[in-house]
């Protein structure tokens, strides 16, 4: 186990699992409303249809697992002592899902009201997210590539936050934004400021511990989160108006340094010391490889502007980067977080010379290599939607199946640690009320 781990300071159970527990049930509804729309869902990035279902994967599963993951790892790894964990997450919680219902609801209505209520909720609920996890990782005496990655990181979920504002308020008609630009910075700050980097500093703590390969080069860790930052600068300069004539270069800058922490990431894995293949391990990898072809995709519509300019080109690009990507490595780091924090939460419980349960015993993994393979089945019929249309009702459905099946194998874990719990209690001597 890492040395560094600040075990007294971890959260009640309660504050990551409410996030945990309900990303899942935005990639159903993803899922579901995608096989509903069919078609119409792909045939352009700036329908309401294909907004909706970038949203409900992005604010919905992303923003819920990974505002979870804050939640527990800036106390237990980075040793930030995050203000009333759980009086936070009751506030913040609820928040993110009646934000999230709303802005899907707004973009399938295109009711500007709806749009307004979404902003001003999820305004509010990210900014007193960012000041909290914000104000404990700046007060916190660790230091290092992961807590400057997850620094960077949480402001680029508040320039996410505020740029998301801005649409919200000129999709409801009352300003005359250059949307297009708005559009584009808010993507790129959203996946590459915040989900990338929150992802890789992450990354640089836990893919050592719990996939036991070698650290990061201290080079990559160090410079990745600046050079991004300075990168996502200059894409931001498009919002002036006149698309500058290097935007695409930088737009291929970006991308590559997604590619090569990817890539650096495949290398590690190559050089585990144990050669044990597991699901959590190649869901990373799965993820990895999408974002590498991230970077392969973008460099071949440039060298071919007519790929480009085809009305799908950005949902294949959006698949690689949301459910290939992001998605994928968010499943592979559930697999082993819930795990650990059973673990870590009944030891606890069972005090000094006690151990609790192995933690290959708190989920199936029959189950969840079931659940990998429907996830990647899903993946590829999704990329396959934008060379043949009429697979994308299918690969609605079995998304959709596969976050039921990521859903259930999470609750399962939960009962095994209440289950376990309970039975400790009760055959305790003087049980606690």
């Amino acid at each position: 186990m890492h040395p560094n781990l600040s075990f007294e300071q971890a959260p009640p159970i309660s504050v990551p699992y409410r996030f945990f527990l309900t990303a899942p049930l935005f990639g159903v509804v993803a899922g579901i409303l995608l096989a509903w729309l069919g078609e119409s869902a792909v045939a352009s990035r700036w329908v309401g249809g294909a907004l909706a279902l970038t949203h409900l994967l992005a604010v919905g599963f992303m923003l819920q697992a990974m505002t979870g993951a804050v939640m527990q790892f800036v106390p237990v790894a980075a040793g930030g002592n995050v203000w009333r964990p759980r009086l936070v997450a009751n506030i913040i919680h609820p928040a993110l899902v009646i934000g999230a219902s709303a802005l899907v609801a707004a973009f399938l209505s295109q009711q500007g009201w709806l749009f307004r209520l979404a902003g001003s909720i999820l305004l509010a609920a990210i900014g007193f997210f960012v000041v909290v996890a914000g104000t404990a990782l700046l007060r916190t005496p660790a230091r290092g590539a992961t807590m400057l990655s997850m620094r960077i990181a949480i402001v680029g979920l508040a320039v996410t936050a505020l740029l998301g504002v801005t649409l919200a308020e000129g999709l409801a008609g009352e300003a005359a934004w250059p949307l297009l630009e708005l559009a584009n910075v808010h993507a790129a700050w959203g996946l590459g400021g915040w989900a990338l980097l929150l992802l890789a500093g992450v990354s640089y703590y836990v893919v050592p511990m719990f996939q036991l390969t070698p650290a990061y080069p201290v080079g990559l860790a160090r410079w990745l989160a600046p050079t991004l930052l300075v990168i996502l600068l200059l894409w931001s300069a498009q919002i002036g108006g006149d698309s500058p004539a290097w935007e695409q270069g930088v737009l291929l800058a970006g991308l590559a340094v997604a590619a090569g922490f990817a890539g650096v990431t495949l290398w590690l894995q190559q050089r585990r010391r144990r050669r044990v293949t597991d699901p959590t391990l190649l869901f990373f990898r799965g993820a990895m490889l999408c974002m590498i072809g991230l970077l392969v995709s973008a460099v071949v519509m440039a060298l071919f502007p007519d790929l480009a300019e085809h009305p799908r080109a950005p949902y294949w690009l959006g698949v690689l980067a949301l459910p290939g990507g992001f998605v994928s490595a968010i499943n592979g780091m559930l697999y082993k977080i819930v795990p650990f924090l059973n673990w870590l939460h009944l030891q606890r419980l069972m005090g000094l010379g006690m151990l609790p349960p192995n933690m290959k015993e708190m989920i199936a993994e029959r189950a969840m290599v079931a659940q990998m393979r429907v996830h990647f089945a899903a993946v590829i019929l999704l990329l396959g939607g934008a060379i043949m249309p009429e697979l994308v009702r299918i690969a609605g459905g079995v998304f959709a199946v596969s976050c039921a099946m990521l859903g259930w194998n999470l609750i399962q874990a939960a009962r095994f640690y209440r289950d376990f719990r309970d039975r400790m209690r009760a055959a305790a001597p003087n049980p606690a009320p």
